[in-house]
């Protein structure tokens, strides 16, 4: 992870009243209403990143050594989650320079993760059906909600200033999450469901 200037941030009240009109502000102190795509934006990526900690949460529950490394790696997504959010966040008239983001050295920590967690697995000759177990199911779901946000960004793309290395992280986020639903299921002994187009 690079060394980024921490922001300073004080919150010491949880409510302000400036959004009980629909109105927010992106940084930079642009008021926008809240149904603006970017703020829709941001806010699919804040709903990715509890999907993440819930995984968090599930590992914990497993308690197996297998998944130390494996927590680490998702806490540091949730963070690189925190800073794609906030490059959504800014108003495309602001200076992005110092500010909290993400380039392409973390899309390739993210294969460097999807080659690492797939070398145990065995090949696939069909498609794959989310189950098994719980863990894998949250891996799922991380993974879908990836796709929507990266869908609903690529909708927005001609309109809104997006920079390009966010599209290529959640694609590859999905990736990830895809292997790692499948690791779930390999590391703790559950079997796979593949698709069976005759069932």
């Amino acid at each position: 992870m690079k060394n980024i200037k921490k922001p300073k941030i004080i919150i010491n009240k949880v409510y302000t009243k400036t959004g009980d009109k629909g109105m927010t502000s992106l940084i930079g102190g642009k008021r926008v209403l809240k149904s603006n795509k970017r703020v829709s934006a941001y806010g699919q990526i804040d709903e990715l990143n509890v999907a993440v900690g819930s995984c968090l949460v599930e590992i914990k529950k497993v308690n197996n050594i297998d998944f130390l490394d494996l927590e680490k790696v998702l806490i540091r997504i949730q963070n690189e989650l925190f800073n794609l959010g906030n490059m959504l966040a800014m108003d495309t008239e602001s200076e992005m320079k110092g500010m909290p983001q993400i380039d392409m050295s973390y899309v390739n920590e993210l294969e460097n993760n999807i080659n690492f967690y797939n070398k145990p697995l065995s090949e696939l000759n069909s498609f794959v059906l989310p189950g098994g177990n719980e863990l894998s199911i949250r891996f799922h779901l991380v993974r879908v909600k990836c796709r929507k946000v990266e869908r609903f960004i690529v909708k927005i793309i001609d309109e809104e200033l997006v920079d390009i290395v966010i599209l290529k992280y959640l694609n590859r986020l999905s990736d990830l999450f895809f292997v790692l639903s499948r690791y779930a299921n390999f590391t703790i002994g559950d079997d796979e469901l593949t698709w069976n187009p005759n069932c």
